[in-house]
């Protein structure tokens, strides 16, 4: 095989020369407890990194596969003494590789949806048309994602009847797929600004002056990554954040319960008390914090594009996470974890919901 043409060597240079080789990645990263092999690792991508864009690895399928196993969770980068940021590393090299012909089908098929269509799973409505709503003018947007929409559509249903409970003035926005999972994968950079540049000005149309998301990867999407690109006329909320701010009554629940951290919420987005906040507002429930919590929580292996291309690996992590805990009921504030902590159940008669509908359910 041919060397790949790259953008990148320089960064992921000084990321070979910055990183010690300690292996302190190996001990969080949840890919390698689930691949096993230390090109799985951290470390052992940042020097498959460096050997692709120099020419002395071929982007063969095995290289491929440990690069697109990695969730992007960013435990390693935590864990890491020399602040190497290994995820954008891999998210760098991931886009070098798509440049040069080498992505995944599963990816391909998603980001080509996502032009096509407006979500990745290429369903043919729209997010209004699927839940059924009129878009209209209004000071607060939701905005549910597609997950929500179309794979867990009780999660978008339960943030529209808070609203409505709650007598809150809102408007569904009328835009397309966030673009993370475009830009997770590698996708070329200029169709995932341009996706935002249009997701932004149909939001600025109705009059939005906060958006409100369901999705922890879409909420670090607006937060984070569409102020880099494009200039952003409304502030943004993570719904948990949105609950904790109202004051409610719920009903009291009686179970033992727990709350899983989604990455992209927690770590990337350093969300952390809200979701607890809103959680301490239902009386009588037992709660008690997963065996690594916050910071340090576990992955629950469906971010990254992994579950999609490498569902078996995704399901290890997901087990492993559901090791940490003995509660009735494991609360999250994220779709993606919804489903990938529920495919990795098993067995087990463990209860994963969102917050968002166990709040609808108590309200």
């Amino acid at each position: 095989m041919s060397k790949i043409t790259t953008d990148n060597l320089d960064k992921v240079k000084q990321a070979v020369n910055i990183c010690t080789m300690c292996g302190f990645c190996k001990s969080v990263c949840p890919s390698f407890k689930a691949v096993k092999w230390d090109s799985s690792a951290a470390r052992g991508r940042v020097i498959l990194s460096y050997g692709l864009l120099v020419g002395d690895i071929p982007a063969d399928e095995s290289v491929i596969e440990n690069m697109y196993t990695c969730t992007t969770c960013m435990d390693c980068v935590r864990r890491c003494p020399s602040k190497v940021n290994v995820v954008e590393i891999v998210e760098l090299c991931r886009a070098d590789l798509v440049k040069n012909g080498h992505i995944l089908p599963k990816h391909k098929a998603a980001a080509e949806n996502i032009l096509e269509h407006g979500n990745p799973f290429g369903e043919k409505e729209s997010a209004v048309e699927r839940l059924n709503v009129k878009p209209k003018n209004s000071e607060i947007g939701y905005f549910p994602g597609c997950a929500a929409t179309f794979r867990t559509p009780e999660t978008a249903g339960a943030a529209l009847s808070i609203f409505k409970k709650l007598n809150v003035d809102h408007t569904v926005v009328d835009c397309k797929c966030c673009g993370s999972v475009m830009q997770r994968v590698g996708w070329d950079n200029g169709d995932v600004v341009k996706l935002m540049e249009n997701n932004v000005a149909a939001i600025k149309k109705q009059g939005v002056e906060t958006l409100i998301a369901s999705c922890a990867g879409c909420y670090r999407m607006f937060k984070e990554e569409y102020p880099k690109f494009t200039n952003m006329p409304f502030r943004v909320l993570h719904i948990s954040e949105f609950l904790a701010s109202q004051n409610f009554k719920l009903k009291p629940m009686k179970l033992n319960a727990t709350y899983h951290d989604p990455c992209h919420l927690g770590r990337h987005a350093r969300v952390f008390d809200a979701p607890r906040d809103v959680i301490k507002m239902i009386p009588e429930i037992a709660f008690t914090e997963m065996a690594n919590t916050k910071d340090t929580g576990r992955c629950c292996g469906g971010g990254g594009g992994v579950r999609s291309a490498f569902p078996d690996e995704s399901k290890a992590m997901a087990e492993a996470r559901l090791t940490e805990t003995e509660a009735d009921l494991i609360i999250t504030a994220c779709p993606f974890c919804v489903n990938n902590l529920r495919f990795g159940m098993g067995e087990k008669k463990t209860r994963v919901t969102d917050l968002t509908e166990l709040v609808d359910e108590l309200l």
